[in-house]
């Protein structure tokens, strides 16, 4: 009689090792670093889709409000660009008002630049 309860031991044993690997195996195949990576690239994935599906509701609901936020975005980017242009306008206005003064005055550079 207890030999039969220490072979159902041994039984039960063997079933609860081949239970544990297998759930350790799983384990790992789910730990695995590709599969950590590929779950992750699917996140971000579903992630960037419903991130521009709102981004094209929000478009669809208030395309004014949508366009007028991008126009100053792309006017804050360009910010420093657009004060040299500026700036550059006001310089050659101011040069081609001083040079015109300057050929009335009769000053030889500013006709020579002229020429």
């Amino acid at each position: 009689m207890r030999l039969t309860e220490i072979e159902r031991a041994r039984s039960e044993a063997l079933r609860a090792r081949r239970r544990f690997e297998q759930t350790l195996a799983e384990a790992q195949r789910r730990l695995s670093p590709g599969n950590l990576a590929e779950e992750a690239w699917d996140g971000v994935k579903d992630k960037g889709a419903d991130l521009a599906d709102g981004a094209l509701q929000a478009v669809k609901k208030r395309p004014a409000a949508v366009s007028l936020a991008l126009g100053a975005f792309a006017l804050f980017l360009a910010r420093d660009p657009l004060k040299r242009g500026i700036a550059r306008m006001i310089s050659s206005n101011g040069e081609d008002q001083s040079g015109e003064e300057g050929s009335e005055s009769g000053d030889p550079r500013l006709n020579a630049e002229k020429e």
